[in-house]
């Protein structure tokens, strides 16, 4: 449920952050009557971020066993591509985040109503997308049931109020630590996501090497112990991996993080935004 909760936290805090950043900007700016449109591309965006998740829901489970595992492997390494670039790019964006997005709303703000739709549409419904998708794969990997999608919508509700703190000016965090931080713990969930879905690419029997195991701890740390479950809801963790699955777990964790950590954000100035008058 931890890696679930985190997910949601993290996805969802950006995507509140977004929003924040639109309709302070019009409040400040004496626009309030442009905020229906905005609340309108939002509106759209989670809507459409729902409907997703239920077609992945719902859809793969009129599917075979073989083609429901090579749908979940296949989903699952390409949800892991779009979380590392989102990281890398929330790092290296964070701090000029606010300024971009006040531009791209002053230019929609001139092209008129849809343009404004669009807008808050797109900034928001990229990471709901990403997150129907993320949270899809590792439920899948996962295999507990409701749990990890409590977790998840626990993140998202946490997110929702963090928002709203940050909008009223009641609370005030250090975003870049914070962002680090759960970069880097997003990282270590989507090894797992990873490594489980080159498992079941294997069960599909579109990748070989299912039955070489790595090794198998089954005994020591069973799935179903209080200690195994918390291994797997966190990590992912498989007692009885193939040698596939440490290897690509390996060749992504260990790079990933350390370029993560020891590579310098892009430090090219942001366009300035239009000025406008109050």
């Amino acid at each position: 449920m931890f890696a679930n909760y985190l997910i949601g936290l993290r996805e969802g805090l950006e995507a509140s952050l977004v929003v924040c950043i639109l309709i302070a900007y019009l409040v400040k700016t004496g626009r309030k009557d442009r905020l229906a449109p905005v609340w309108a591309g939002i509106a759209v965006a989670v809507a459409l971020s729902m409907a997703f998740g239920a077609v992945l829901q719902f859809g793969s489970s009129q599917l075979s066993f073989e083609a429901q595992e090579a749908l979940g492997g296949s989903l699952s390494i390409i949800a892991v591509g779009l979380v590392t670039w989102m990281v890398f790019w929330m790092r290296r964006t964070a701090r000029h985040l606010k300024s971009e997005l006040h531009g791209k709303l002053d230019a929609a703000l001139a092209m008129g109503t849809v343009a404004l739709v669009v807008t808050a549409f797109l900034a928001v419904g990229r990471e709901g997308l990403e997150t129907a998708l993320f949270i899809w794969t590792a439920v899948q990997a996962t295999g507990d049931g409701w749990n990890p999608l409590v977790g998840a919508v626990l993140g998202l509700l946490t997110s929702v109020v963090l928002g709203w703190l940050f909008y009223r000016g009641a609370l005030k965090i250090n975003l870049a630590k914070f962002f680090t931080w759960t970069g880097a713990m997003l990282v270590v969930v989507a090894a797992g996501v990873l490594a489980y879905g080159v498992h079941d690419l294997q069960e599909a029997g579109w990748v070989p090497g299912l039955h070489e195991l790595a090794f198998d701890i089954s005994s020591t740390v069973p799935q179903d112990s209080w200690y195994g479950t918390l291994l797997k809801g966190v990590f992912n963790f498989q007692p009885d991996p193939t040698w596939l699955q440490v290897g690509v777990w390996a060749l992504y964790l260990v790079p990933t993080l350390a370029y993560f950590f020891f590579s310098k954000p892009g430090t090219t100035a942001p366009r300035p935004a239009v000025a406008t008058s109050s």
